[in-house]
């Protein structure tokens, strides 16, 4: 009885060792990032890339007024993004294909300043991460455009399905207090994931993960050890994903490659539950959203995993500062 509970306080130790580690490390990232998004929209930031974004709008068959929410997604989050559409374009008739177009452009390229930063602490550079986001998101809207157009697929009016009550100003107090119930909350969902991982792989679970897992994995270029984090950044987020494994990094079982090609194709499609349920909302089809956002994230990475230019080289792994 004595060696068992020894054990069970050993591994809740580490357990709690290893949560504070990947909770503190991505805290240093996101504060800095959230900080400088609100200074940055405080200053106009947010109308200045509006007005950059503007012209593409019509490569993809959007309206220029939509150049404002595709802004504000980028520096935010998708429910900041979502209050602004209904601001600038709530009462604009726009196409089902249209809504689903600018529902695709905010799942594939948002929050770019706080999880582009977690990616760089990972070891993605900004460059690429940035490339691969916002170039990735103007390519499949432009593919999705001509797909609609051409076949005259949802070009009935959209139908969105939520509206926001009308709220005031939250003002700088208020945004303050919802950042820091964010970030405490990212905590226990750590501990849990952390605690998931070492009993899947305690009970031998984690192999059979990882076999089923293998023809898809290999598609993509990425390695088996990938395949855990993988799957929780698909389901509950980049940040998750790419804080996980800032830690498997540190713990050298991934290569450089991995980490690349696994950020990488976290960027195009994480989260793919509750964000795609969030732009449903707005009218959106999952043959856009879902299915075309998935195809296309496996194809680019499967692309990406094949051009050896443009992998990183070998070099030590991510450490602690």
């Amino acid at each position: 009885m004595m060696p068992l509970l020894k054990r069970l306080t050993g591994e809740l130790t580490t357990l709690l060792k290893d949560t504070t580690g990947v909770y503190l490390t991505l805290l240093k990232v996101m504060l800095p990032a959230l900080l400088l998004v609100k200074t940055l929209d405080m200053l106009g930031g947010t109308q200045w890339l509006a007005w950059l974004l503007s012209p593409l709008m019509q490569l993809m068959g959007l309206p220029d007024s939509l150049g404002l929410v595709w802004a504000t997604v980028l520096l935010t989050n998708i429910y900041t993004a979502m209050l602004v559409f209904f601001e600038v374009a709530g009462q604009e008739p726009l196409t089902a294909a249209q809504l689903t177009i600018l529902g695709t452009l905010m799942l594939l390229a948002h929050s770019l300043p706080v999880e582009g930063a977690v990616a760089k602490r990972a070891g993605v550079s900004w460059r690429a991460t940035l490339a691969i986001r916002i170039g990735g998101a103007l390519t499949l809207g432009m593919i999705l455009n001509g797909i609609y157009s051409l076949t005259g697929w949802l070009q009935t009016p959209g139908q969105v399905l939520w509206q926001p009550q009308d709220t005031p100003d939250a003002g700088l107090l208020a945004w303050t207090g919802d950042q820091l119930i964010t970030l405490l909350g990212i905590f226990p969902v750590i501990l849990a994931l952390l605690g998931l991982l070492r009993l899947l792989r305690l009970l031998g679970i984690e192999n059979a993960i990882h076999a089923l897992l293998f023809p898809v994995l290999r598609l993509l270029g990425i390695g088996r050890e990938a395949a855990n984090i993988t799957i929780i950044g698909v389901t509950l987020g980049l940040s998750y994903g790419a804080g996980l494994l800032i830690r498997e990094a540190n713990s050298g079982r991934l290569s450089r490659r991995d980490i690349f090609l696994t950020l990488s194709f976290l960027g195009l499609c994480h989260s793919i539950i509750e964000d795609t349920l969030l732009i449903l909302l707005l009218g959106a089809d999952l043959s856009g959203i879902l299915w075309a956002r998935l195809i296309f994230s496996i194809v680019v990475i499967a692309i990406l995993a094949r051009l050896p230019s443009v992998l990183p080289r070998p070099a030590r792994p991510v450490t602690e500062d």
